[in-house]
């Protein structure tokens, strides 16, 4: 979750930046920061100087304020904060906030607010509570920056075309006709010349865009303003920046409206801030931020922001993501970008009484419009949060900006509450039979007693039922409400088959309190073995009443377009041995394959009445598609072949797979390739044999004609238990199967 401003330069893929290099020699650093840190600084300084007179002015505070922040902001926040290349100073993102302070409380005493906030961030910092800031729905945090800047456009308007911005933002609503009845035309100019250019900067080429948008703009605006008779009002600055600093004031009553006051300063500053810190993490490659530490550097700027009479500061993505993308390697350029400002606010404070209030209103304008984002809006709608988005905006505009984010964060968390509890419950009748079918899914409380009463009314009191629950919590109410239903449907001379697929089963809930229980897995529900530790004398048994309660459902639909009649792709032959399940390792379902199974998977060449009938009634009968043979790592069969150890019962039929054996000890090129892969002997001896046993394949009768009159495939697969992955064999090589089927040769150079 990130604050992303359009002022920023595009996204691009992270840099190799952002390593603070303490412990690079003072030489290497040094060439650093002078090839890297002090550009990008002033890249930085460029594109903060305007945005920071043009918070100043649209917070209402002094046009100096916004020149101490960012000041402090870059030299406090960049030595002390913990995200390496983040820069901070006045945001937008506190500008409603501050017009609102003060104008209950006056300048000097939204200082004093503005330091006890940054008190209260270092000890946000200090408690290392950082990133419990972040767990703010992205949907609140995009509807309130949208919320301030509608507020931020709806004020300056009003300044653009000469007029002044009203207390509220329905008043600047209300009064917008009237105020362009009396535009004043030369301000109107400047400001719609700025907002040009702001808007179609980002289409210039990328050399042309080198330099920052807003500068140039406020500049143009400026120019224009000397040169033609506009009468356009400009900045007024009270004496230089050192007689602008005041030390803050003390509230006088109504401490509760100020103690508020600094808690929305400090939550605000903090999260914009952590998630800036965010964003600029995903933009470098460097080291990453420390959110607890950032909170303290933020803090420490604002206290010291508040005691000099400035701004609140908090990380701003506008500049941060300039600084990036601008080269900057460690803190030295956030820290000489404010320089600069105090540099040119010392020595040249009479170029800032030029500008225009209508540029700086112009250029506010478009970051206020430009907080608005199409695609956050979009993100809502497809999510499903677009009413908190509605809620928050209207909250933000219409009343003031911490009521507004409590308002959407209440109803995000009523969604989310609504979301969790709610359940989805319906019945219908299975197509041509009597049976029905009714399906529970979600969380099953008492909220959920009216509706499953009014489904269970719409199934007939003597109907065979099944009862379908995707539950992770069932509390006693629902779990009696369904007990009594079922009891009820079956004294009427119906049945119910529970199928319990959620992790919240009916044998528990009167068991205990209720809890919230997910499903388990895949593996343990439908594939995992047997426990051994489980109270069962008959595992078959309990597994078979384990298939009929969760599973036996989902298979039935299909085995009943089978009943009659199978009609398998392909004639699977595999060894005996417990861990292989062709169906898993191929992915395939009921009537996909036509298996046989016998020690060592062995296609013997003077014929077996098994195989050779199952093989001919395959490719005769049911017209399979392929014929596969299927080996695997770590066979039995195998190993005693390779030994030459006696395995009374199983010796005459292993005497089948001799020539295997002669053709791996004379270097099969299946063995060479299985050896260069890193397979031990045994395996390699089974992997020869598939190839041997395609061979024996190719030249079966029946085969041969299958191949030659419908394409029938032979082919051979290895399954290696360890990595769970799947080979294919053929008659001179290995090959990997990737995605979408296909092949890649192991050891190419060597078969």
């Amino acid at each position: 979750m990130a604050i992303d401003h359009d002022l920023a330069p595009p996204m691009s893929p992270p840099v190799e930046t952002g390593s603070d290099r303490s412990s690079a020699p003072w030489s290497d650093r040094l060439n650093s920061i002078l090839r890297h840190d002090v550009p990008a600084s002033i890249v930085v300084f460029l594109v903060a100087l305007p945005l920071s007179l043009g918070i100043a002015v649209a917070s209402g505070a002094p046009v100096a304020a916004g020149l101490i922040a960012a000041v402090i902001g870059g030299i406090v926040a960049g030595l002390l904060g913990g995200s390496i290349l983040q820069v901070s100073g006045p945001a937008a993102g506190l500008t409603v906030v501050v017009s609102e302070t003060i104008s209950q409380f006056g300048w000097r005493t939204t200082c004093f607010i503005v330091v006890a906030a940054g008190v209260l961030q270092i000890l946000f910092g200090l408690s290392r509570i950082a990133r419990a800031a972040l767990a703010v729905a992205p949907v609140v945090v995009h509807a309130m920056l949208a919320g301030i800047g509608i507020t931020i456009a709806l004020q300056q308007i009003h300044v653009l075309l000469g007029g002044s911005s009203h207390s509220t933002a329905w008043k600047n609503i209300t009064e917008l006709p009237e105020q362009l009845m009396s535009l004043h035309g030369g301000g109107a100019f400047i400001g719609v010349t700025v907002i040009v250019i702001m808007i179609g900067w980002k289409y210039l080429p990328a050399k042309v865009r080198l330099v920052p948008g807003p500068l140039v703009a406020v500049l143009a605006g400026t120019m224009l303003s000397l040169v033609l008779p506009l009468g356009a009002e400009r900045i007024v600055l009270n004496g230089s920046l050192f007689d602008a600093m005041a030390l803050p004031q003390l509230p006088r009553g109504d401490w509760s409206a100020v103690v508020l006051t600094i808690i929305t300063v400090a939550l605000i500053a903090s999260v914009e801030s952590l998630l800036s810190a965010v964003a600029v993490d995903k933009m470098h490659t460097g080291k990453r931020a420390n959110f607890d530490r950032e909170l303290i550097g933020q803090g420490s700027a604002n206290v010291l922001s508040g005691l000099l009479g400035g701004l609140p500061v908090t990380g701003v993505i506008v500049r941060s993501a300039t600084n990036v993308q601008a080269g900057a390697r460690s803190r030295a350029s956030a820290v000489l970008h404010g320089v600069w400002v105090l540099v040119f606010s010392v020595a040249l404070a009479s170029m800032v009484e030029q500008i225009p209030k209508a540029a700086l209103a112009g250029l506010l304008i478009v970051i206020g419009s430009q907080l608005v984002k199409l695609a956050h809006i979009k993100l809502a709608r497809r999510t499903g949060d677009l009413l908190v988005y509605a809620v928050t905006v209207l909250g933000v505009v219409f009343s003031n900006l911490l009521e507004g984010v409590l308002i959407g964060l209440g109803v995000a968390f009523a969604l989310l509450l609504w979301r969790v509890v709610r359940v989805k419950i319906a019945a219908e009748q299975v197509q041509n039979s009597q049976r029905w079918l009714i399906t529970i899914d979600g969380s099953a409380t008492f909220l959920a007693l009216p509706k499953l009463s009014a489904v269970f009314a719409k199934v007939p009191s003597d109907a065979d039922v099944a009862v379908e629950m995707t539950v992770d919590f069932l509390d006693h109410a629902a779990f009696e409400a369904i007990e009594a239903w079922a009891s009820q449907q079956t004294s009427n001379g119906g049945t119910v088959e529970f199928v319990e697929i959620g992790g919240a089963r009916m044998a528990h809930a009167t068991a205990g309190p209720p809890a919230r229980s997910f499903a388990r897995s895949v593996w343990d529900d439908v594939l995992g073995p047997w426990r051994r530790d489980e109270e069962h004398d008959n595992p078959v048994a309990a597994g078979v009443a384990a298939y009929h309660r969760s599973h036996a459902h989902v298979v039935r639909p299909h085995l009943d377009e089978l009943r009659d009649k199978q009609d398998p792709d392909s004639f699977f032959l595999t060894c005996s041995d417990s861990r292989i399940v062709p169906n898993v390792i191929t992915n395939s379902g009921p009537g996909d394959l036509f298996t046989v199974r016998n020690v060592g998977n062995l296609v013997p060449a003077a014929g077996d009445a098994s195989v050779e009938a199952a093989l001919i009634f395959a490719l005769e009968q049911l017209n399979v598609r392929s014929v596969v043979v299927c080996g695997h790592s770590s066979c039995g069969a195998m190993a005693a072949l390779r030994s030459g150890a006696e395995v009374p019962g199983v010796d005459a039929w292993l005497a089948h797979a001799k020539p295997s054996l002669e053709r791996y000890r004379i270097g099969h090129p299946v063995a060479v390739a299985a050896q260069a892969a890193g397979f031990g002997e045994v395996d390699q001896l089974g992997m020869v044999n598939v190839a041997v046993q395609l061979e024996v394949l190719h030249q079966h009768p029946a085969v041969r004609k299958a191949i030659a009159e419908r394409g029938v495939q032979v082919s051979g697969l290895f399954f290696d238990i360890a990595s769970a992955r799947v080979i294919e064999v053929t008659v001179d090589g290995l090959a990997h199967i990737e995605d979408a089927g296909r092949r890649r040769r192991v050891a190419p150079e060597l078969v």
